[in-house]
């Protein structure tokens, strides 16, 4: 399955607590549980004031009917087409 990034923006996100963050990501698990196979979180960037998501899914419309029934922002979705680090340059 394709692998996307998610761009969310959330005034003030990097300032959100460990318990709202906990909140915030069992929502998305409960979520996710619901939907089934089709989609998987993989892990989440948090900055000043966005969040940025990675994960697996079968299509970006996955992706967004998992951030309208968590009640996230989906400012931007993204097919992740490779990856690049220090080992790509050889």
């Amino acid at each position: 399955m394709p692998k996307f990034i998610v761009e969310r923006d959330i005034p003030g996100a990097g300032s959100l607590t460990v318990t709202d963050l906990q909140a915030i990501s069992q929502k998305s698990c409960n979520v996710l549980r619901e939907m089934g196979p089709r989609i998987q979180w993989l892990e989440s960037f948090v900055t000043a004031d966005k969040i940025y998501c990675i994960y697996i899914a079968d299509s970006q419309d996955a992706i967004r009917q998992h951030a309208e029934q968590g009640g996230f922002p989906a400012n931007r979705i993204e097919e992740i087409k490779t990856v690049i680090d220090p080992v790509t340059a050889g």
